[in-house]
């Protein structure tokens, strides 16, 4: 019945002063009603204003400047997006979709098992048919069949294995015992080898429900904690999937909850002007099994409260704890001792003080461990972070190393050419000289320039020649 602050203010700026003379057209009568008393302004809701909304809406670029069909457009996308954002959960640990599918899968195998192991029953009991009378349970006929196969071949040295599976010595000896004197007819092996198989996939089965039924109570207990500490696992699930989410159960009313499952008994009884029923599918649940006949009725209405309550509580608590789902379930044991024995109970407020200091807790508890590993987690976090960039830093200094190396490699190189190339231009000269020379030498000089040279040696051996010719006749007048 407040006005919102925001709304009183845009109110005020927007109507004009004599506001008592305007006549404001809003949606909701609520509103309406509001309005009218904080600001005294006549209100008029139905159907005319919805449309002239919706002319508004339709015509809205038109009316707003600068606001273009296209934008509008992308904002009743946007708006459409979030309403959808909201409708889902994010929080994967919280998801009750997983609840609903696995309940249904496990009702479904559970008609699926019996069914099969019926088969194997009409199957194997051709050969062996007083098995059926010793060992009732499905899964460990089963078992049994696939183990004995040919009661022929059954001997004390399979007593063990067959003690395994039936967990108890005077069955094993019984089978053993019915195996000699049976009334049924021979099998062959290949009809054997197909019972066998058939019996082996019928076991793969029961395992995998019982797998399931493991998966189901974790999925509960994070989910649904409460519900599943008041009512059991598998009931409280069977509620969440009827009503199709758990936050439709949260919004069941108790009464409602009460009957859930019985819709057929509750329609035909309003329609015969019967009686209608007590209990729907919180029939399974211990409690109204313990209750006398006189008491179902009253503790399943009983039940149906704590239910709607502990559902509430596992929808929109922000830490899911089963503390609450304890002190419900101590309520209706309670509630059933009165009905036995008179003893009044405690009452809702004292258990609920307890329960939410227990609650708190725990919470605080949770809350703390997460802290932790919220700390471990960004410790290691900051230890891979560390790791990488020393891994980055080595890389880096190796690649540095290596281009340092190659370029004191190729300077070497370069010391090591130029050093080569001066001695070998200090070393080439001699043999060009000494060509240079050869060549010199083995080339015909010129008939002038040898005159030139050799004339003076010559022409002293000819005057020496002359001299000693003269002498000669000289001595030979004398």
């Amino acid at each position: 019945g407040v006005l919102h602050e925001d709304l009183r203010l845009l109110l005020d700026t927007a109507l004009p002063p004599k506001r008592k003379k305007v006549v404001l057209g809003v949606g909701d009568a609520k509103m309406g009603a509001a309005v009218l008393e904080e600001l005294g302004v006549q209100c008029q809701t139905g159907g005319v204003v919805a449309e002239l909304m919706r002319g508004i809406r339709l015509h809205f670029p038109a009316l707003v400047r600068g606001l273009t069909a296209q934008s509008a457009s992308k904002a009743q996308l946007g708006l459409g997006h979030s309403y959808s954002r909201a409708k889902v959960k994010f929080n994967v640990h919280r998801v009750d979709n997983m609840i609903i599918q696995s309940i249904s899968l496990l009702d479904q195998l559970d008609k699926d098992i019996n069914t099969f192991s019926m088969r194997v029953r009409s199957w194997y009991g051709y050969h062996f048919p007083e098995l059926i009378k010793i060992v009732p349970e499905n899964s460990m006929y089963c078992r049994v069949a696939k183990f004995i196969g040919n009661r022929r071949e059954l001997s004390e040295e399979s007593l063990e294995g067959l003690e395994e599976i039936v967990m108890d010595s005077a069955k094993a000896q019984a089978i053993l015992e019915a195996s000699r004197s049976s009334m049924g007819m021979d099998i062959s092996p290949l009809d054997l080898i197909n019972i066998e198989s058939f019996s082996r996939r019928v076991i793969s089965l029961s395992d995998y429900r019982k797998g399931l039924q493991e998966y189901l109570r974790s999925k509960m207990s994070q989910v649904a904690p409460s519900l599943s500490a008041l009512i059991g696992e598998v009931v409280g699930a069977r509620l969440i999937s009827h009503a199709g989410s758990l936050t439709n159960l949260a919004k069941y009313p108790a009464s409602t909850v009460q009957i859930l499952g019985a819709e057929k008994a509750l329609f035909r009884a309003l329609k015969t002007r019967g009686n209608t029923p007590k209990y729907g599918l919180i029939f399974h649940s211990t409690f109204i099994g313990r209750a006398a006949a006189k008491n179902k009725g009253r503790i399943s209405r009983y039940l149906a409260n704590k239910c709607t309550i502990a559902s509430r509580i596992d929808c929109f608590s922000e830490v899911p704890t089963s503390v609450f789902g304890d002190k419900l379930r101590e309520q209706v044991e309670e509630r059933l001792a009165f009905y036995e024995t008179g003893e009044p109970p405690r009452k809702n407020l004292e258990v609920m003080k307890e329960a939410v200091v227990e609650a708190n807790e725990v919470v605080a508890e949770v809350k703390r461990r997460q802290e932790k590993k919220e700390k471990k987690r960004k410790k290691r976090e900051k230890r891979r972070l560390e790791a990488l960039a020393a891994a980055a830093e080595e890389l880096a200094e190796n690649s540095v190393m290596e281009t340092e190396e190659n370029d004191v490699g190729a300077k070497k190189k370069k010391k090591k050419k130029k050093q080569q190339q001066p001695e070998e231009s200090e070393a080439e000269p001699e043999p060009e000289e000494n060509g240079v020379e050869e060549e010199e030498e083995e080339e015909p000089l010129p008939k002038k320039k040898r005159k030139v040279v050799v004339e003076p040696e010559e022409e002293e051996e000819e005057e020496k020649k002359k001299k000693k010719k003269k002498k000669k006749k000289a001595v030979a007048q004398d």
